[in-house]
């Protein structure tokens, strides 16, 4: 009873173990809860820089693609010399839409997805 009229009074002299305990135990579930929101916050950090990378080099490609010229019997196009794009593999698709006309698809993966980018756009016989 005395204790209960101390801790009433004012006049405890220091924190019980219960209430240190349940202290750090609060501590520990705010720390784990912002931890993982940090660790979200940075994979989604990586998702968006990947795909940022992908599509700068979709729009290159299209670009150098397009500044080729036109190819009737257009399957392929040689090696792109790439600087900092590695680990990105691209596709590129050709497709005759009419005459004079031609469909080009350029695809952009990462190693961890075969598909991130894809870019559609057209070159005409000029």
């Amino acid at each position: 009873m005395k204790r209960i009229r101390r801790l009433l009074n004012g006049s405890s002299r220091g924190f019980t173990l219960v209430e240190v305990v349940i202290a750090i135990a609060l501590i520990a579930i705010i720390g784990v809860g912002f931890l993982g929101g940090l660790s979200n916050a940075m994979w989604s950090l990586h998702i968006a820089d990947v795909r940022t990378t992908a599509e700068s080099l979709a729009r290159s490609e299209m670009e150098y693609l397009k500044s080729m010229g036109y190819d009737a019997d257009a399957e392929d196009y040689g090696p792109v010399e790439r600087t900092g794009y590695e680990g990105y593999p691209v596709q590129v698709s050709f497709r005759d839409i009419d005459d004079g006309l031609q469909e080009i698809t350029v695809v952009v993966g990462h190693h961890e997805r075969a598909e991130i980018v894809t870019l559609a756009g057209y070159r005409a016989d000029r």
